[in-house]
């Protein structure tokens, strides 16, 4: 009643596969959290840009695109929003 060694190399290269198709899998899902992460971020860096700029006259539009810059830059990208928005 003992293991072959071809079904032992088959479960194996099965348990393999089932690793790489799970790592393959969740990749999309922690670049698609990540995004979602950093719009929060952006949301909430822009609110509190808002909030302060009630006090020296600076107000940026919130909306997805500016969302989007300011979760993908960060800072900077609040910064650029600004200057965007004194420039236009």
């Amino acid at each position: 009643m003992g293991l072959e060694v071809g079904a032992a190399l088959s479960y194996v290269l099965a348990l393999v596969v089932i690793l790489i198709v799970v790592m393959l899998l969740l990749k999309p899902l922690k670049l698609i959290l990540k995004l979602i992460i950093n719009g929060i971020i952006g949301l909430v860096l822009l609110l509190a840009v808002n909030f302060i700029g009630k006090f020296v006259g600076i107000k940026i539009g919130i909306n997805i695109i500016t969302i989007i810059i300011a979760g993908f830059l960060g800072i900077p990208g609040v910064i650029l929003l600004i200057i965007i928005n004194y420039i236009l």
